[in-house]
């Protein structure tokens, strides 16, 4: 996988009309208890019913969400901002405070046709939800206003919940505005097992949800009064809190719980891998790509693969650095804590091991051992549920295999192994790459090989093929389905975008029909195999951070169309 910095920035003539359109900085206001909310559809719960965009620029998604279970998501093109506006009713002479959650980059707020002074504000953006708030005043003739929200030319697409415009009701339809609910009572933590402790907790009147805090970090939103946290490590202690919220925000967190699992070994817990998944490489750095945390890989990820384990001074062994400070400060805590909750929604986040840049190196039974060692040692530290091979600077097949094996035994049946080799690296079963993949066979989840950076290769039917073609992904993955490995072994790899790799880059759409050919024979090019493999398991990009920063257009193409493979 690529590592090589890639930078970008905000250009600075759309910095500058920024400054010379006199937007307003981020501001906060405070409704009255008798205030309504007079914007409808605010929290998107009804698609974008009562909303207008631009271009046709919105629309509505079930994730991510900040509160229920809707949201809007717009993507800015050309010259169009993807603006999204609604008129509400309002009453004269009157103060309202406009405000709403935002994913995204340049993202904003306004309001015009207030009969004083229009007003807006903006948020350079981050990887998480930041909340936008500022307060304008209608004119002695103001009865209608248009709210806003928009993004920024040039910008991924952004993304918009819990919409809000509290104050005085002006005689038109509403939104009735909740008040923020109280803490939750009764939060227990019981049924302990080695890996998990479940949780519950009485409900709040008013709440669309809850937040669940496990050493004072938020780890996940449960729709209802129960949870069993999953992931955790045996004989350990766990301090939990629980808050209540709705559109109006959260309210105060419930007294400390603690829980303690109970002794036991292995790592329990982990999730099954769907029949047809999409993996993408999550960036442990910062090379331009949009940086995230893992809360922020979409949900159509089945499998995380975090990028990359270092080695150590011990032949063989590896340790895992998470880059705080080129992530924004991104903690260990937040980290373990944010995998654990991937794992709670189903998910697989493992460790990738190598890396164009990777150094590791298994040549001997001490150094499988050390491998396999420390492997486990960082499953159980920070939750993984397997590692991935992308050593790309060859392997050796006899002591790989030992090392793997040695890692399924200490870890169990629920041990995820994926690899990524080069196109090179999969011509033939003679191959080392090749050879591993047959050895491990039988506990072996996903080759998902890289079919980038890479010149013409041969196909199964002896003809050369080019990169960057349905062709290309298709007759290569003819290969390996043909020599060996069961079709839901085999994946297909791709950049997320022209900037994730220097070559090879396809657009989503060959990829599905790639899919397609090969699960359903259709959608071939000139190359058609001679069977289908509808259990082929389905798809991997590098990396769900250069997806995120194309505004994930990647995952939201192809996932959904691997999730509906046969």
């Amino acid at each position: 996988m690529n590592r090589n910095p890639i930078r970008s920035s905000f250009p600075l003539l759309a910095a500058g009309l920024l400054v010379a359109a006199g937007v307003t900085g981020v501001a906060t206001g405070t409704a009255h208890a008798a205030d309504v909310n007079v914007v409808r559809n605010g929290g998107f719960e009804s698609g974008l019913t009562h909303w207008t965009c631009t271009s046709g620029s919105g629309t509505a998604v079930s994730s991510p969400v900040h509160g229920g279970a809707g949201a809007l998501k717009a993507a800015p093109a050309g010259s169009d901002n993807a603006r999204c506006s609604q008129v509400v009713t309002v009453k004269p002479n009157s103060t309202y405070t406009l405000s709403e959650w935002v994913q995204g980059s340049y993202v904003y707020l306004g309001v015009t046709g207030t009969g004083t002074q229009d007003v807006s504000t903006w948020t350079p953006g981050g990887s998480g939800w930041t909340k936008l708030s500022t307060t304008f005043t209608t004119g002695a003739n103001t009865t209608q206003v248009t709210v806003y929200t928009h993004g920024w030319y040039g910008q991924p697409a952004y993304t918009v919940d819990d919409f809000s415009v509290f104050g005085p009701d002006g005689g038109g339809p509403t939104d009735p505005g909740p008040s923020i609910p109280g803490a939750p009572a009764g939060l227990a933590a019981g049924s302990p097992t080695a890996s998990s402790l479940a949780l519950s907790w009485s409900a709040v009147p008013g709440a669309t949800g809850y937040r669940l805090y496990q050493d004072n970090v938020r780890v996940t939103d449960v729709p209802g009064t129960s949870l069993t946290r999953t992931g955790l490590s045996p004989s350990t202690s766990y301090a939990f809190q629980v808050s209540a919220y709705n559109e109006a925000g959260e309210g105060p967190r419930s007294p400390v719980v603690t829980g303690t699992t109970t002794a036991g070994g292995g790592n329990p817990g982990n999730p099954a891998v769907p029949k047809h998944a999409v993996t993408g490489y999550w960036q442990n750095f910062n090379n331009g790509a949009a940086v995230q945390k893992i809360s922020d890989v979409p949900n159509q990820y089945d499998i995380i693969a975090v990028s990359f384990a270092d080695a150590t001074a011990t032949p063989g062994a590896i340790t895992f650095n998470l880059d705080s400070a080129g992530l924004g400060g991104y903690t260990v805590a937040q980290f373990k804590a944010d995998v654990a909750a991937k794992k709670q929604a189903g998910k697989s986040v493992i460790l990738s091991i190598g890396g164009e840049k990777g150094t590791i190196t298994v040549n001997d039974s001490a150094s499988a051992a050390n491998l396999a060692n420390s492997a486990y040692a960082l499953m159980q530290e920070y939750g993984f549920t397997g590692i991935d091979i992308d050593l790309e600077n060859g392997l050796n097949a006899t002591y790989m295999t030992q090392a793997l094996r040695a890692l399924s035994a200490k870890a169990g049946p629920s041990l995820v192994i994926t690899m990524a080799p080069q196109t090179i690296d999969m011509q033939s079963p003679s191959n080392a790459y090749f050879k591993t993949a047959l050895n491990i066979k039988d506990i072996l989840t996903v080759v998902n090989m890289q079919y980038y950076n890479s010149g013409a290769m041969n196909g199964c039917d002896g003809k050369v093929y080019s990169q960057g073609s349905v062709d290309f992904l298709t007759a290569l993955a003819c290969i390996q389905l043909e020599n060996g490995l069961d079709p839901s072994q085999v994946g297909i790899g791709v950049p997320a975008s022209t900037r994730g790799a220097g070559s090879g880059y396809v657009s989503p759409s060959v990829v599905n029909n790639a899919l397609d050919c090969l699960t359903r024979g259709t959608g071939c090019g000139s190359f058609k195999p001679a069977k289908t493999y509808p259990s082929l398991r389905g798809a991997m990009t590098w990396s769900t951070n250069w997806d995120a920063t194309a505004g994930n257009a990647w995952s939201n193409a192809v996932g959904p169309h691997v999730h509906n493979l046969p």
